[in-house]
């Protein structure tokens, strides 16, 4: 792996760096859109599923719909 080494003093020079580069207040709001970016998604992939799966339940409707009226 990549990141197999990296330990908890790593992670700490690496926070320092970023805040000394961005700032504690862009950090945040990195961390924030980030996040807002994650959540969505997952949303989409979500609503992804969920429209096949609707997909789905139509064909089979329409097709026992189909076989009553034969």
């Amino acid at each position: 792996m990549l990141f197999k080494n990296l330990g908890v003093p790593e992670l700490i020079l690496i926070l320092v760096i970023a805040i000394l580069i961005f700032g504690p207040g862009r950090i945040g709001r990195i961390g924030s859109e980030l996040g807002k970016g994650i959540r969505g998604f997952k949303e989409g992939v979500g609503t992804d599923d969920k429209e096949a799966d609707g997909d789905e339940a139509e064909v089979e409707e329409t097709a026992g719909g189909d076989a009553e009226t034969d």
